[in-house]
């Protein structure tokens, strides 16, 4: 299959498997992010809010020292944190973020949440999290229109080649669409097993936007934070062991092929090296339609990541 999804507006290819950067610690970073490149990983997938962008350049830079990769053969995405949606602070941001990874631009830059907060200024508090200063939630009144026409000065200016949406639902992309003069070449969602999102999948097919599907494995990598919601590990479920057995293959490369199948790009992250290098091989086989339908009806609308439980007035997906 192929290894790439091209987007529409740039004709940009970009990796279909790349390696997620959420929670790996600022102590591993720039190893795990050279050790992957090595192993042949050329997109990571990186946030403000992940708190590690500067090791994660560390990385890179090694690797491009020592001639593993050249930079033009990475895709290197970060994204917009909620406090910095005002237009003073968009681009900012961006440049903030550049020169901790020490870069010039970023192949993709996605807006994190549809959410505006206090802003917070990086020499006081970063990375800023959800809580002010007080230890509570903010929210603050910032258009979106305004957040995504500095977002579009992003790809004007080539900070940006790509941007995007994140934590975003189809109510919402139809309204940016509404009034975008660059619309978003991406969608980065909670897509898994328990939350297949089948609806809004096809209608960012319909409209040329790709997926990115982010928690693939599902509650497996909210444990470690105490908030997998109870559910039963996809990586022990027997609908998936089963496959796994069957095609000699992890869970994990099961899960990753499902999406994949769907048309949909992942980033899974390992702190495992072994499992870093298997998870890259998803691409080298493919499941049956018989299959993937099992798979997809273990869906009950689990949504891992949900801003309201931290603040009932942050219901972005209700």
């Amino acid at each position: 299959m192929a290894t790439t999804v091209t987007l529409k507006r740039t004709g940009d290819k970009m990796p279909l498997v790349g390696f997620g950067l959420w929670k790996v610690t600022k102590e591993t970073c720039a190893d795990t992010v050279y050790n992957a490149i090595k192993e042949g990983y050329r997109l990571f997938d990186g946030a403000s809010d992940y708190g590690n962008e500067k090791q994660a350049g560390e990385g890179v830079a090694r690797a491009i020292k020592d001639g593993l990769v050249k930079r033009e053969e990475l895709w290197i995405t970060s994204k917009l944190w909620n406090t910095n949606h005002a237009k003073e602070h968009v681009e900012a941001a961006c440049k903030y973020s550049l020169a901790l990874w020490g870069l010039t631009y970023f192949d993709l830059y996605l807006v994190h949440f549809p959410i505006s907060i206090e802003y917070i200024k990086p020499d006081v508090k970063f990375p800023p999290e959800w809580w002010g200063l007080d230890g509570k939630i903010h929210p603050v009144n910032v258009p979106f229109q305004e957040t995504w026409t500095e977002m579009e000065k992003l790809a004007d200016s080539g900070l940006a080649k790509n941007i995007g949406l994140s934590n975003a639902q189809g109510s919402f992309i139809y309204d940016v669409l509404r009034y975008a003069r660059v619309e978003p070449q991406v969608l980065q969602v909670e897509i898994h097993p328990y939350l297949t999102q089948e609806p809004l999948i096809e209608f960012c097919k319909t409209l040329g936007i790709a997926i990115t599907a982010y928690s693939s494995f599902g509650p497996q990598g909210y444990v470690e934070i105490d908030a997998h919601k109870g559910a039963q590990l996809l990586f022990e479920h027997d609908v998936v062991t089963s496959i796994a057995s069957q095609k000699g293959k992890t869970p994990a490369q099961i899960l990753l092929r499902w999406a994949l199948q769907q048309g949909l790009a992942v980033i899974p992250k390992s702190n495992n090296h072994e499992r870093l290098v298997q998870n890259l091989t998803c691409t080298a086989f493919e499941l049956t339609a018989d299959e993937i339908k099992s798979i997809s009806s273990l869906n009950m609308g689990l949504r891992l990541n949900d801003p309201v439980d931290l603040d009932r007035r942050l219901a972005i997906f209700a």
